[in-house]
């Protein structure tokens, strides 16, 4: 995926940060993939639920990299620091290597 080769700099919380922007890119890109040349009404009502998500995570790294956001950003999600990584998400589990959504010409 775009941009998750980077050269480790050694500072792991820069590294995480900078590393998860281009892969929730590549979630919203699969999602309007979706909603462009999908007809499942479920899977078109997830993929506009995954824009929305994905993009509060970009600007949730982006604030944690120190990074302005722009006026028109939505709002980055929250994270409580008690809540355990395990539960916010079973995204993390599913594997997304070598997929893509994008037709085949």
């Amino acid at each position: 995926m775009k941009g998750m080769d980077a050269k480790p700099t050694g500072d792991i919380d820069a590294d995480f940060a900078a590393m998860m922007i281009p892969h929730h890119q590549g979630a919203i890109d699969m999602a309007l993939a979706e909603l462009r040349y999908g007809t499942n009404e479920q899977l078109r009502r997830i993929a506009q639920e995954i824009i929305v998500e994905q993009q509060q995570e970009i600007n949730a790294m982006h604030l944690a990299l120190g990074q302005p956001l722009s006026p028109d950003a939505p709002a980055p999600t929250q994270v409580s620091s008690s809540q355990p990584l395990s539960t916010m998400s079973d995204h993390a589990a599913t594997p997304h290597d070598g997929m893509s959504m994008m037709p085949m010409k």
